[in-house]
């Protein structure tokens, strides 16, 4: 059994945690404020800093919201550099600036220490199902000796590169994820307001073409009216905020990456930035004036 240590306990590191804990490994835990006490009566083993964490661990896992969390996670006074000693192994899984990635792996492997960057996809429910997608990206015999705890995590495991190829990969899923809210939330708004079921609507694509995991789960959402997290506004804006910002250091354009930003900047205008993501459709229903599951009677504006 490997000697694990998890730093940061929300709403995606506590299952992720707890089913390393449930496999057999000494598993030490460290959050802020607190290590949910769950985890210490399923047998983790409380620390009081990153710093012990690391000493106590051989692998350290990080799981915190954004790039200056990991950084302070790994780099603050008491923090798990300060732990560190040769031939340990660092797994950040928290989804942060691939550019950023890549300076925190230099920094770590300049102790002596391997580093691995892991974001993961598929939310709360991936999380506590143990199916999360985990996109790598460091060296191969790092990710070889680290895949037997992915494997307790998630399903779809990949390799993708170097440290900041699994970053990379996780804002062109962040990308598609939110592309594809936006295009859900379009199509379930335009069968409403033209007199259609949306649950009906929704159940009739899903047997075609555009049927699509957002359309199953988020769609669901949406007709649902139910927009509780999940995976917060505020999160996705962090990692689009990370696409269009990666992208113009590469010269790049994101055209419809920068509208679904701007409809999650609405809905935080709004009050909605601890809404589930699939509550972008909200935007589009304030521009409607229309909310989808009120009642509508068809107009038809002469051509």
């Amino acid at each position: 059994m490997a000697s694990v240590g998890f730093v940061g306990l929300g709403i995606m590191g506590t299952p992720m945690a707890e089913h390393l804990i449930k496999a057999g490994h000494e598993v030490f835990l460290f959050s802020i404020p607190s290590v949910p006490a769950s985890l210490v009566e399923a047998g983790g083993k409380s620390c009081a800093s990153g710093k012990e964490v690391a000493k106590q661990a051989n692998i350290i896992i990080t799981m915190v919201p954004d790039t200056p969390h990991v950084a302070a996670a790994l780099f603050d006074p008491n923090g798990i550099a300060e732990g560190l000693s040769a031939g340990k192994i660092v797994v950040d899984m928290s989804s942060i600036s691939p550019i950023e990635t890549k300076e925190f792996a230099k920094k770590i492997n300049a102790l002596g220490c391997e580093y691995l960057d892991a974001p993961v996809s598929g939310g709360e429910v991936g999380a506590r199902n143990a199916s999360l997608s985990i996109m790598v990206g460091g060296k191969q015999a790092t990710f070889d000796a680290v895949k037997p705890l992915f494997e307790l995590m998630g399903k779809n495991i990949t390799l993708v590169g170097g440290n900041g190829d699994g970053q990379t990969a996780k804002v062109a899923n962040q990308i598609i994820v939110a592309l594809n809210i936006e295009a859900v939330g379009e199509a379930l708004l335009f069968a409403a307001k033209a007199g259609a079921d949306p649950a009906k609507v929704r159940e009739a694509l899903m047997g075609g073409f555009a049927s699509s995991k957002i359309l199953e789960v988020h769609g669901e959402r949406i007709v649902k009216r139910t927009f509780n997290p999940g995976f917060r506004i505020e999160l996705h804006q962090k990692d689009l905020n990370l696409a269009l910002t990666t992208a113009r250091k590469l010269g790049l354009s994101l055209p419809n990456t920068a509208t679904a930003q701007e409809l999650f900047n609405s809905c935080a205008a709004h009050g909605g930035s601890a809404w589930d993501h699939s509550g972008m459709v909200r935007a589009l229903e304030l521009m409607a004036n229309f909310e989808i599951g009120q009642k509508t009677s068809i107009v038809v504006r002469p051509a």
